[in-house]
């Protein structure tokens, strides 16, 4: 559905009574019964294989999604409802019996990537989480981490809340962006075409799922990938990606809020990584005012429109043309890429860094004491959970998805290195 003029796009539908985040489907608001639509929708058609129902997550492995089979499905709603035992949960998840909605897979999820070698025991070079929050009733994200044959690459989408299906938007976003980079950088591709090419390979994956002019499922995209001395990120809408130096350190908060120069944006020119810093421009109302001088970035966030997303993917988004920038670490860190799950309670690069930099009491190290702050080289995915964490406590009103790479990656002790095809594990919490 198309939100402001000048084809931008509302984040998500809420009930007019209450104010409540609704979806597009619904006829009742869930807090407080308020009418939203005058008739019940459509019988969804009936799921295949490759269209899994809701209930029935793709496993992953290795970053390929492997779909589950029409039995498997069946075996997974008949299990009984968490809350009262009985065996009767309907297609979309809740208890014909006491109306509990039922734990999904998707709820939570959590990847990490080993290393290649180690016989189970290599470093984790690559982790992430994804959470569906404690507002939304799904998890309308999805994350894919892979390697490549001289790195890593990490996906994350975010589905637009206004659109249909957006869950399964995402989802197409993400595997076909991971699998389309992997397969570039290992034929060879630069990181840049490469990363151009598998945001639009996803782009096509995420309109071929409408099945009308009005029904379009559509979703924001930002990829991230390593290739020995550079990092390369793409992106469409507001997801983001960030770069958090391993010294602590933050780029001037006055510059960070303003647009990439134009040598770090498609011209294959590295610019040099120091402080931390957020390596990607947001597709919204807000950045479109800011960069046209015409608001200031205070006066743009607090305006009714300042996430209204000008870019996204999905049938009705028009021509996509995805932003690529190539970048080049002068010192150790961490790439952070994020839906805004995580970024609306925590915009800036400081902010996030000071959240890793506390400890778990959520205090600093003292002068001279040591570090009690999460280091992400020793465990990533520990501090994919810390985001995920402070972000639900933050509030936690929309999806929130993080997917953290140390670099440079944890060594590989030299007696454990075999050759190996490293696995990401997808594990629901």
């Amino acid at each position: 559905m198309t939100g402001d003029p000048g084809g931008a796009k509302a984040a998500e539908l809420t009930c007019p009574s209450c104010g409540e985040i609704v979806f597009a489907d619904e006829i009742f608001c869930e807090e407080c019964g308020h009418r939203l639509a005058e008739s019940p929708p459509a019988a969804p058609a009936e799921p295949t294989p490759a269209e899994p129902a809701p209930a029935a997550e793709p496993e992953r492995v290795d970053a390929t999604v492997v779909q589950s089979t029409p039995s498997a499905r069946r075996r997974a709603s008949a299990r009984p409802c968490a809350g009262c035992g009985a065996a009767t949960i309907d297609a979309d998840g809740y208890c014909e019996a006491c109306g509990l909605r039922q734990p999904a897979e998707r709820d939570h999820v959590e990847i990490e990537l080993p290393a290649p070698g180690g016989n189970g025991t290599s470093p984790v070079v690559a982790a992430g989480a994804s959470d569906r929050g404690r507002r939304y009733s799904r998890n309308e994200d999805a994350i894919a981490i892979a390697a490549h044959s001289a790195g890593i690459a990490a996906v994350v989408s975010d589905g637009v809340g206004s659109s249909q299906r957006p869950d399964d938007a995402s989802r197409a976003a993400a595997d076909t962006g991971a699998a389309e980079l992997v397969a570039r950088l290992d034929a060879g591709d630069d990181p840049e075409d490469a990363t151009r090419a598998a945001a639009l390979a996803a782009a096509a994956a995420v309109a071929a799922l409408s099945t009308s002019p009005a029904e379009a499922p559509s979703c924001t995209y930002v990829s991230a990938v390593t290739r020995g001395p550079s990092v390369t990120v793409g992106w469409v809408g507001d997801s983001r990606a960030y770069w958090l130096a391993a010294d602590g350190s933050v780029e001037d908060p006055a510059a960070e809020g303003t647009s990439l120069d134009a040598a770090e944006v498609s011209t294959g020119d590295m610019a040099e990584l120091g402080p931390s810093r957020r390596l990607t421009d947001d597709d919204s109302w807000a950045a479109f005012m800011v960069a046209q001088g015409s608001l200031t970035e205070a006066e743009a966030e607090a305006h009714p429109n300042a996430h209204v997303i000008t870019a996204w993917m999905g049938a009705d988004a028009g021509q996509v043309n995805p932003h690529v920038a190539t970048f080049r670490p002068s010192r150790p860190g961490t790439l952070l890429v994020c839906s805004d799950g995580l970024w609306n309670y925590f915009p800036a690069a400081g902010d996030i860094a000071a959240l890793l930099a506390a400890g778990p009491d959520g205090a600093e190290a003292a002068a001279g004491a040591p570090d009690p702050g999460h280091d992400p080289a020793a465990d990533p995915l520990a501090v994919a959970r810390t985001l995920v964490r402070h972000a639900l406590d933050a509030g936690g009103r929309d999806n929130i998805t993080v997917a953290v790479i140390p670099l440079p990656p944890p060594a590989v002790p030299q007696s454990r290195v075999h050759p190996s095809i490293p696995q990401s594990t997808e594990q629901p919490r």
